[in-house]
């Protein structure tokens, strides 16, 4: 695609979404529109958004449990849109991203426009839609992140996903199925998975079903390569007593912070526990997780959530949005400005 050539930098009436300072509570959330004066620097784009996720730690974010969350702000983390300014060559691009540090420490997403640097942004997949690009993101820069720090899946390896129906495991399970891997997920009630895949997923109901005792069972004895456990410490025993010798623990979340486990149980199966905390991601290396994600996207073995009519806001219902994912909605929830 041919693109205009940039010209001095050009500012823009931005309408955006600010939260003033921490609510108690996510019902407490009180967000406003505001207009603000945007204009990029040398290295930004200036972006128009045409479409914005909410995500869950957008709304912990504006509670107070993300301690280095700053007030004034606008937040969101995930979006995409077209390049309106920025250095020569780039202006007409359409593109999508995400970072750690959007709507967290820095002015965010929820907005009519978005300054971020040049490198953060990718170009947005042709056969996308603004809302299931801008609806990527998070969710599947943790799977990725996670499994580029533990070593991606390989065909013949087994990766045991515990949620495999939220966003992020749902965003694993494609990952892995598209590298080859054999899955297995876990819920904590009877249900099927509920996401896109490139194999079939054997579901485990956790509430009928000891789950180490089933993964040893399907994998012959050996236990799962990679757990990938996306609830955190009410899963962290099951997916212990599930990893084979040298496997991986991907951990991204918790509810209660402290643990009990076997050490011995750990050296002697020469385990490996990964941490992974996306909002300590840049824009620009967050960006690098989305480029290799690409190429899934470009074959079709990696698809975008669904998006449903009822699960997109305006900017002014931002509010609205922010409850909805407070209470666990499973729907991809996206403000269109």
């Amino acid at each position: 695609m041919s693109v205009a050539q940039s010209t001095p930098s050009k500012t823009v009436d931005a309408r955006c979404v600010r939260l003033d300072a921490k609510a108690v509570n996510a019902a407490a959330v009180a967000p406003r529109v505001e207009h603000h004066t945007l204009a990029r620097g040398a290295n930004d784009v200036l972006i128009e958004v045409k479409a914005a996720a909410v995500n869950p730690s957008d709304v912990k974010a504006a509670t107070g449990l993300m301690p280095y969350a700053v007030f004034p702000r606008t937040p969101g983390r995930d979006y995409a849109g077209v390049v309106i300014d920025g250095p020569a060559g780039t202006i007409g691009r359409e593109v999508f991203g995400s970072s750690g540090d959007l709507g967290i420490r820095r002015d965010g997403t929820h907005a009519t426009h978005l300054v971020v640097e040049l490198e953060a942004v990718v170009e947005k997949p042709k056969a996308l839609s603004w809302e299931e690009a801008a609806g990527i993101g998070v969710p599947f820069v943790t799977a990725m992140e996670g499994f580029r720090r533990a070593g991606l899946p390989r065909s013949g390896e087994t990766v045991l996903v515990m949620g495999v129906n939220g966003k992020v495991g749902q965003a694993a399970v494609q990952i892995a199925t598209w590298q080859g891997a054999r899955v297995i997920g876990v819920v904590r009630k009877a249900e099927a998975y509920e996401g896109h895949t490139n194999a079939p997923v054997e579901v485990i109901d956790a509430s009928a079903t000891d789950v180490a005792t089933r993964v040893r069972e399907v994998t012959g004895g050996k236990g799962a390569d990679i757990v990938f456990n996306t609830v955190g410490d009410p899963y962290f025993e099951a997916a212990h007593k599930s990893l084979a010798l040298r496997g991986r623990q991907i951990l991204i979340a918790a509810i209660d912070r402290i643990v009990q486990f076997d050490i011995l149980e750990f050296y002697r199966g020469q385990h490996t526990y990964v941490g992974i905390d996306t909002l300590g991601l840049s824009s620009a290396a967050t960006g690098a997780v989305l480029r290799d994600l690409g190429p899934g996207f470009a074959s079709g073995h990696l698809k975008p959530f669904p998006i449903k009519e009822s699960a997109i806001y305006s900017l002014e219902r931002a509010r609205e949005a922010y409850v909805a994912v407070a209470g666990s909605s499973r729907d991809r929830v996206i403000l269109k400005p």
